[in-house]
């Protein structure tokens, strides 16, 4: 990638002489649309950020939203896609480790991660070894560091097989003493990094990831990954929270896009403020590096931090205790940033036109065209199997078993789950964690689909009793320079937008990642959200079944023929066709919080959203060894009410239907569906026909993972 012509005029207009080579490589880097957002940022204005517990909303390295008047959790969420095509374990890895550096420079620590991951079909070898490569380097990294990953998903599609998505979230502690932003202070202050050694890895990573992966990027772009040492990592954890208790740190930016000139230049900049830096006084890890390589290298595990003068030693100190790296490389001042490199000035721009003077993009867009309906004729036994055993329905457990989500012994509902729980002990409060996205149903309807995202989130974190309290999104999608891909882009912004404003969740913070092209093509429009909630206790209701109690569903069960649209569903997925994609329910907000109160209630025994595979595969994953389901559906379009993939849907095990009902009076349709037995049997009779199984047999089926990778 090279600046462009009609920015590289921009930059000479405003420096009044031609940039330096650092300088251009600067603006290469910084004006990117993994930067810059130069394509999405004048659709961002879309979301709904504020609410009255918003502390740090967009902008900064991760959002800040209280859970009492003393106690506040960071949320952020990054995009780690084409370095792990390139190389899956260390592309993911690094991935984890930015997003926990995002939370230590709001002065928080790190308690919990989200990971959300889309691959190629499954069966295919490539995406098998990227697969394989990428859960290794979350759980290598994520495991090192002793930050458990509670939560996430994995979707596999056929148009990821050629720009894999690597999406993980971070959840952090801290209180408003302890708050920490990335906005420099005061001009005097002495800019300090304190890390790793800066090395030459991960050199023009910001614009690698703003351009389409070319046929040969696995071994040309190699240079642009950066290479991760979670033990590192860890002493920077430990370090920070020392810094950080002791009031020693006046703003924080960790080193991530466009290593320490990104770092450096966005911290002064959002103050208004300039600096001097003398990049010779950088620790480096390599020898005879040149001034481009120290600015630009996006080597990992490094913070800047911003010091006064005389807490200078004792940041010294405190680094050395942890055996890190420790240089001061400069101090802000009310001038330009500059930076100079053994004598010579190198750079000597103004921050802010650095940071925010590129321009924006004007795109032509094309909304989607609506898919006709085309359903196709299979069994229902036939189609209960493929869609049971599909790799993107099938048990996880493959991925999650590789991490540990127990480390911090805050984790109540750990992977698994609909949505993970963790002890928040200094609020006396549960944290739900829901973190992902369905590709089937944004390519089948972006619009719709993104606010289906959106209500599927709210609904794994009110079938574990919490109330939804904000979101952070990370939105991926193709080459925006195509009118159709900047069409879906568009849609699954709006989407998004409309339903988490409907739902009363701030959209906190995020990150685009555009250019997901290769040439096997665009991936589908993907808006990861990760969204929590909070609930007083630890406590939720488990999904699986007990051996006694009646079971309801909540929401559109489509009683007659052809009522249940099945656009995005997984039953379209593995037998082809198109349909329309369903409706939503008409009070998504009233659904939740009557969801979130019928969870928490003594006589609920179990509550299990209805989502990917519809009504079939939330009902196979409900049954138990001890514990089976007898089931009747009165629905006279079979395929549509097993398989249909309505969102805002809920399987509620209850010892009172009478409540449930209650609860759900005038907001939600409430279906009796049938009893829990005893002998881990699942019997679902729809019209003349009768599904029987058993909980061995589920089991198999959904074992697809494991049993191809073991």
């Amino acid at each position: 990638m090279s600046l462009a012509d009609s920015d590289r005029e921009l930059v000479v207009s405003e420096l009044g002489r031609e940039p330096t080579r650092a300088e251009v490589a600067l603006f290469e880097n910084l004006w990117s649309e993994h930067c810059a957002y130069r394509s999405s940022r004048p659709l961002l204005s879309a979301f709904d950020s504020e609410g009255e517990q918003v502390v740090v909303g967009p902008g900064d390295d991760a959002a800040v939203v209280a859970l009492d008047d003393e106690t506040y959790i960071t949320l952020g969420i990054e995009s780690h896609n084409h370095p792990s095509y390139v190389d899956p374990f260390d592309g993911a890895a690094t991935g984890v480790g930015g997003i926990v550096r995002d939370t230590l420079s709001m002065g928080a620590y790190p308690i919990a991660l989200a990971d959300s991951l889309y691959f190629g079909e499954f069966d295919d070898d490539h995406s098998q070894y990227l697969f394989e490569g990428v859960v290794e380097g979350i759980s290598h990294y994520g495991n090192c560091i002793g930050v458990p990953t509670v939560a996430g998903s994995v979707d596999f599609h056929p148009d990821y097989e050629g720009n894999p998505l690597v999406n993980v979230a971070c959840v952090g502690l801290t209180d408003d003493e302890r708050l920490v932003t990335a906005e420099a202070q005061e001009p005097g202050n002495k800019l300090v990094l304190v890390g790793n050694g800066t090395g030459r890895d991960g050199l023009g990573g910001a614009s690698f990831a703003s351009e389409d992966l070319a046929e040969d990027a696995e071994t040309e772009d190699r240079p642009a990954v950066q290479v991760g040492d979670p033990y590192s990592e860890k002493l920077l954890i430990e370090a920070n929270e020392a810094l950080v208790d002791e009031t020693l740190i006046e703003s924080a930016r960790d080193l991530g896009a466009a290593g320490l000139g990104g770092a450096s230049s966005e911290l002064v900049a959002k103050g208004g403020l300039g600096a001097d830096i003398e990049l010779e006084r950088v620790h480096q890890r390599e020898p005879n590096m040149n001034a481009l390589e120290i600015l630009l290298a996006e080597s990992q595990e490094r913070m800047c931090y911003e010091v006064a003068p005389e807490n200078v030693d004792r940041v010294r100190e405190i680094a050395e205790r942890f055996d890190l790296g420790c240089s001061v490389i400069g101090e802000v001042t009310d001038g330009n940033y500059t930076c100079t490199f053994e004598g010579e000035t190198v750079v000597d721009v103004d921050a802010y036109f650095l940071g925010e003077g590129a321009p924006m993009n004007d795109l032509a867009s094309e909304e989607p065209a609506q898919p006709e309906t085309d359903r196709p004729e299979v069994g229902l036994e036939a189609a209960f199997d493929a869609v049971v055993s599909s790799p993107s329905t099938a048990s996880k457990r493959w991925v999650y078993r590789q991490y540990d989500h127990e480390v911090g012994v805050r984790t109540s509902v750990g992977p698994g789950d609909d949505a993970a729980i963790i002890a928040v002990r200094e609020a006396q409060q549960g944290l739900a964690i829901s973190s992902g996205a369905a590709p089937n149903w944004t390519d089948a309807a972006p619009y719709e689909g993104a606010r289906a995202i959106a209500l599927e989130n709210a609904t794994n974190i009110a079938a574990k009793g919490a109330t939804p309290l904000a979101a952070v999104d990370c939105l991926n999608g193709g080459n925006p320079e195509k009118p159709d891909v900047y069409g879906g882009f568009t849609g699954i912004v709006d989407g998004l937008a409309e339903m988490c404003e409907t739902l009363s969740t701030p959209v906190v913070g995020g990150n685009v990642s555009l250019y997901n092209d290769s040439v096997a093509g665009p991936i589908p429009p993907t808006p990861t959200l990760a969204m929590v909630g909070a609930k007083d206790g630890y406590d939720a209701p488990p999904l699986s079944v007990e051996s006694a109690g009646d079971l309801l569903l909540v929401g559109d069960l489509g009683l007659e023929a052809g009522d249940t649209r099945l656009g995005g569903s997984e039953y379209l997925a593995q037998f082809g066709g198109s349909d329309r994609f369903p409706d939503l329910p008409d009070d998504p907000a009233g659904l939740i919080e009557a969801l979130a109160a019928v969870a928490d209630a003594d006589s609920t025994l179990a509550v299990h959203d209805i989502s990917h595979g519809g009504l079939a595969v939330a009902l196979a994953e409900m049954v138990t060894e001890d514990a089976g389901l007898e089931v009747s559906i009165p629905s006279e379009d079979p395929a549509g009410a097993l398989f249909g993939e309505q969102p805002g849907r809920a399987l509620i095990q209850t010892e009172s239907v009478e409540a449930v009902r209650e609860a759900f009076d005038g907001v939600a349709p409430v279906v009796e569906l049938g009893a829990a037995t005893d002998d881990g049997t699942l019997a679902v009779e729809i019209g003349d026909r009768t599904i029987e199984t058993d909980a061995a047999a589920i089991r198999e089926r959904r074992a697809t993972i494991e049993r191809e990778l073991e």
